[in-house]
């Protein structure tokens, strides 16, 4: 499986989507007209290894419902991703059984160098 999730709306998803090779590989989903499943989720955290993992704690949401103060657990990051497509670190890059999760100048470069093989 080549999927992407992203945010069509977000200048960042853009521009990173740009910077990958063979992006015509890959099955697009835009998170905010598609709304991710449960299983695609669970699939994700799977492969992530938490749903921690996948959880944006950037999201401007996150300040703004106080979540910040909490003790959030795996089951409280899924429902959140789950609940509102803000909550997704983006994009999530998945291909060849590998994932790559967020925008982190670190990440980008890995999934770039991974697909340029």
């Amino acid at each position: 499986m080549r999927k992407i999730y992203y945010l069509k709306t977000c200048s960042t998803c853009q521009r990173i989507l740009k910077s990958l090779p063979n992006l015509d590989t890959f099955e697009l989903q835009d998170i905010k007209t598609e709304p991710m499943t449960v299983k695609q989720v669970d699939e994700m955290a799977k492969m992530a290894g938490s749903y921690e993992v996948l959880f944006s704690k950037r999201a401007t949401l996150y300040k703004e419902m106080g979540l910040k103060d909490e003790k959030l657990t795996e089951a409280d990051f899924k429902r959140y991703i789950l609940e509102h497509y803000t909550f997704l670190s983006r994009p999530v890059i998945i291909t060849d059984g590998k994932i790559f999760v967020g925008n982190s100048p670190k990440t980008v470069q890995a999934a770039i160098e991974f697909l340029s093989k």
